[in-house]
């Protein structure tokens, strides 16, 4: 469709031409002007292909709109319609570049010829901008291509050179990268996917790498560029399948052409997170700012714990240690997955020699599917699988349990008035302290803290009722080194203070 604005200050000459347009088997959107002066002013709002114009109009004539016109819109097309009088007026519209003139009254068939003219005019005007285009397009994709694979860009320049302008590279500001597990790209319709990501907000270059990834090149800067990625990301993801995931990485920004392929590579990093993040699929670069040399030693140390963990069957403190190993490893890009997969696969061999009924082939197997593993949350699952199934190994144990728990109590009986820390009590048994409070609460029902209290306050009780010590002197001999904090103890456990207790006797008791 063509858009048509016909300037006359006759009314009746206005649908005239109207009318003669509808007898053209082209579609047009007709639009109005009484004078040269309000043609012009409507142009600066809006775009026309066609300007159809009388010489002789009040405030601003034809020839006058014409010389602006020409000046300021040169590929509009024009048609002046002059009387016979007139007619040197028409001559000297030729000068402004009008593509046909008419002299009136109009002859519908010299009009439509004129048409004919001019429409094939701008038809050959599309079909040359849009194989420049296109061109361009092409040209852009090839560029960009080789940016992104490091080629030289100065080189390309000279290579284009009095045929494509490379300054198309000065207007990034950042990049995306996008990626999903599945085929995508090639299957969905690019433009309508492509206008749904314009609408969330910012400009954009487009360039497919393969049917799984493509990148984003963007114009200006965005307020928030996380918020951004997530509408990308839902963009894609709602002509997904529910089983493919898109994941997004952001680079850090652009301030120079030489940057670009400096940017890809570290969104290539990013993208690395697909093996390491277990929630979020959107990865900026600002956050890579972790402190690796504080990751790796706490790595090590948890690692060095895990070991323990496994050896004395501490399921408790096994996952506590495990859950951090891998927030670590979500948290932090700078370990390969060979390393990663490595140090999981001896945990897994850990966790197999502690369970007596695998074999080898077993191990073996399950060490090949982990490095199998296409993420974090796929070895995790395994490691999860065979921490429980060392849990049920060491449940079959609860005789050795029963003995433990038995032993403490019989220590905390006897040592009530020492400090009774559970890693001490854990030292006893040979127990990781976690592991020990968690088989003394199966069997007790209690944990280790409130048995330990409650057999102290018994222990303060009895001597209430059958000594005469004071009160401080109770105190040290059940373990409290400060008389008030014991007081407030013996009041939390039976209500009533030391001395209160004593002076009431068996009467308290009884009640």
């Amino acid at each position: 469709m063509y858009r048509v604005l016909i300037v006359d200050d006759e009314k009746i000459e206005r649908t005239g031409i109207r009318f003669l347009l509808k007898q053209i088997p082209e579609e047009f959107e007709i639009e109005e002007a009484v004078n040269g002066k309000e043609a012009l002013s409507w142009l600066e709002e809006n775009e026309a292909d066609i300007l159809m114009t009388d010489v002789k109009m009040p405030f601003m004539n034809g020839i006058e709109l014409l010389e602006h016109v020409s000046k300021r819109y040169p590929k509009l097309k024009t048609m002046v319609f002059s009387g016979y009088g007139e007619f040197e007026y028409a001559r000297q519209a030729m000068r402004f570049g009008v593509a046909e003139y008419i002299l009136k009254p109009v002859d519908p068939a010299e009009f439509k010829n004129a048409m004919a003219k001019i429409l094939n005019s701008l038809e050959g005007r599309k079909k040359e901008e849009s194989r420049k285009k296109k061109s361009s397009s092409f040209f852009k994709e090839y560029v960009l291509n080789a940016v992104l694979n490091g080629a030289d860009i100065a080189e390309l320049e000279k290579k284009a050179t009095g045929y494509f302008s490379m300054d198309f590279l000065d207007r990034y500001k950042r990049m995306m990268l996008v990626e999903l597990n599945a085929d995508f790209f090639g299957s969905v319709d690019s433009a309508k996917l492509k206008e749904k990501i314009y609408q969330s907000g910012a400009a954009y270059d487009y360039l497919n790498l393969g049917p799984q990834q493509s990148v984003l090149f963007f114009w200006s800067e965005y307020k928030d560029w996380k918020e951004l990625a997530g509408k990308v990301q839902e963009a894609i993801q709602e002509k997904c399948a529910d089983d493919v995931k898109c994941y997004v990485a952001v680079s850090s920004g652009i301030s120079d052409r030489n940057q670009i392929a400096l940017r890809y590579q570290e969104l290539e990093l990013l993208m690395e997170n697909r093996f390491y993040e277990l929630d979020s699929r959107v990865y900026m670069a600002e956050n890579e700012a972790e402190n690796a040399a504080d990751v790796q030693l706490d790595d090590d140390t948890l690692v060095k714990q895990i070991k323990q963990d496994i050896r004395i069957k501490d399921i408790l403190s096994l996952r506590e240690h495990c859950d951090r190993l891998f927030h670590n490893f979500s948290q932090n890009v700078g370990f390969s997955q060979v390393y990663v997969k490595f140090m999981f696969t001896s945990i897994l061999k850990l966790l197999y020699e502690a369970i007596p009924e695998k074999t080898e082939k077993e191990l073996n197997a399950e060490m090949e599917k982990l490095y199998r593993t296409a993420d974090l949350s796929g070895i995790r699952e395994i490691i999860e699988k065979n921490v429980s199934l060392l849990e049920q190994n060491a449940e079959k144990d609860a005789g050795s349990a029963h003995r433990e728990v038995e032993t403490v109590k019989r220590y905390i009986y006897s040592h009530y008035d020492e400090e009774l820390s559970i890693e001490r009590l854990a030292e006893q048994v040979y127990l990781a302290p976690s592991y020990l409070s968690t088989i003394f609460k199966k069997e007790t029902g209690q944990n280790l803290s409130k048995f330990i209290k409650a057999c102290r306050m018994e222990k303060a009780r009895e001597m209430l009722e059958s000594t005469h010590e004071k009160i401080v002197q109770i105190s040290e001999k059940v373990g409290y080194s400060n008389v008030s904090y014991f007081c407030q103890s013996f009041r939390e456990y039976f209500g009533v203070s030391p001395q209160k207790y004593r002076d009431q006797g068996e009467n308290y008791e009884d009640e």
